[in-house]
């Protein structure tokens, strides 16, 4: 298998090369385009159990689409529904943690599973559920703007808006609070935070997709009569 992502970071696309025999797995709408040779199955990913928990708890689509090369060589192309980068993450022994929605594709080995965040989450705008990603290969994520990534030494805090975050390594801590008081985290128009604590490395999406929502809506035009 090979891989190249080009066009980044505002219009990312990511060309993947797969060998006969080879496959990946991608949320539905992703494929931009694929070889005829290259044959695609929808399914819930796991289960219908598993694809369900993964659409209501983790904010992913219910079904995925599994990209085969079967008889011979083909490319798939892939890249995110807004305007923005993609990484391509190299997973070995670590696991990592993806928000809802940031996921994009992965290599069939692969496992992808939804996270209870517990009540440090609630109030988080990316919901209470985080994907879970484990296992040898290679998984790419997006984002809405450029990946930034930045680590963290053991112990080493950092702070980050909610609507900013797209991935993380399992090992560091997190927790969803205030920006500061609550007259700061109403009026002063940074909302909720996430308080990450090393070690480990996260990535960061330089915009976010609910402030440019909150830009665009009042220029919208009304509904007529």
């Amino acid at each position: 298998m090979r891989h190249e992502v080009k066009y980044s970071p505002a219009y990312a696309l990511a060309l993947i090369d797969l060998d006969a025999g080879e496959k990946i797995q991608a949320e539905t709408g992703a494929m931009v385009s694929m070889s005829s040779t290259i044959e695609m199955e929808t399914s819930a990913r796991g289960g219908v159990l598993s694809g369900l928990r993964r659409s209501v708890l983790g904010g992913e689509s219910f079904f995925v689409n599994t990209f085969s090369a079967a008889q011979q060589p083909g490319q798939v192309t892939v890249a995110p529904a807004l305007p923005g980068d993609i990484v391509a993450l190299e997973l070995t022994s670590q696991t990592l943690m993806v928000q809802s929605g940031s996921f994009l594709a992965a290599t069939d080995e692969i496992t992808i599973d939804t996270k209870w965040g517990g009540a440090k989450t609630f109030f988080s705008k990316e919901g209470l559920f985080l994907l879970k990603c484990e296992g040898h290969g290679t998984i790419w994520v997006s984002s809405y703007g450029a990946i930034h990534p930045i680590d963290l030494d053991a112990g080493e805090p950092y702070v980050v808006d909610t609507g900013h975050m797209v991935a993380f390594d399992e090992s560091v801590g997190y927790k969803v609070g205030k920006a500061g008081g609550w007259k700061t985290t109403l009026l002063g128009g940074e909302g909720l935070v996430v308080n990450l604590t090393g070690p480990g490395r996260f990535y960061m999406q330089t915009r976010s997709p609910d402030s440019f929502i909150e830009w665009l809506a009042p220029k919208l035009p009304g509904k007529r009569e």
